[in-house]
């Protein structure tokens, strides 16, 4: 079994990386290294520490003998993950307050006291959210490198929600615009995901970037009499 396993690596290793080029079988082999680099990928590895995983890959597979006492090693390598953790998210933080300063000199930048840039790209007509309403919006999501990590344009569907319910760089700047209205919103992570992230698609300490589209604004239902109207 684990000759086998070794042997598609290997023809893995052969062909081109385009899905395309592989067959099933392959593909799924690929989607085991791919599962396992998602998995280390917290780790911010460097080209030769990435080699050394592939040594230890390696030997693990083999079933040779290892060069070091896994026991004794994994809770260094909670300890190494730890760090690698906070060390990312330093880095990760100061770069953003560079990208919200830079924001913030705009033309018509707003920057508010929580911190979030606030830039009207496009003015409405309509009337402007409460905290309590429910608004219909369209909107691009992006990290401050451009990587998109969601889009309801891409979905080609708005999407509503109560604006009591969402982070709250929305909460505050969506009540800023108008139906009609099209705006850029600036998050810094302490009014957005902040030191946690969300655990894959925006990592911690994450400053935001949102394109937003106010495309309808309701009023909530409201409670029935004989019952209390208490927020969750």
């Amino acid at each position: 079994m684990k000759k086998t396993f070794i042997a598609v690596i290997c023809a893995l290793s052969a062909v081109a990386s385009s899905a395309a080029d592989m067959t099933e079988e392959q593909k799924t082999v690929y989607a085991i290294g791919a599962i396992m680099g998602k998995q280390v990928s917290v780790f911010n590895l460097s080209p030769a520490e990435l080699e050394l995983v592939k040594k230890g890959l390696t030997d693990a597979v083999k079933g040779g003998k290892m060069a070091v006492e896994l026991e004794t090693y994994m809770p260094k390598v909670q300890e190494l993950a730890s760090k690698r953790v906070v060390a990312a998210g330093a880095k990760q933080a100061a770069a953003g307050k560079v990208f919200a300063a830079q924001a913030a000199k705009e033309a018509g930048a707003v920057k508010t006291a929580s911190g979030l840039v606030y830039i009207s790209l496009k003015d409405g007509s309509g009337p402007s959210p409460t905290a309590n309403d429910i608004v219909k919006v369209n909107y691009r999501g992006t990290l401050i490198d451009g990587t998109e990590f969601d889009s309801s344009y891409k979905r080609n569907e708005p999407i509503e929600f109560p604006l009591s319910g969402v982070i709250k760089c929305w909460g505050e700047g969506v009540q800023k615009m108008k139906v009609g209205g099209k705006a850029r919103l600036v998050c810094p992570p302490e009014i957005a995901y902040g030191e946690q992230g969300t655990g894959g698609a925006i990592p911690p300490n994450s400053t935001l970037n949102f394109e937003v589209e106010l495309l309808a604004v309701k009023a909530p239902p409201k409670a029935a009499a004989s019952e209390p109207a208490v927020k969750k």
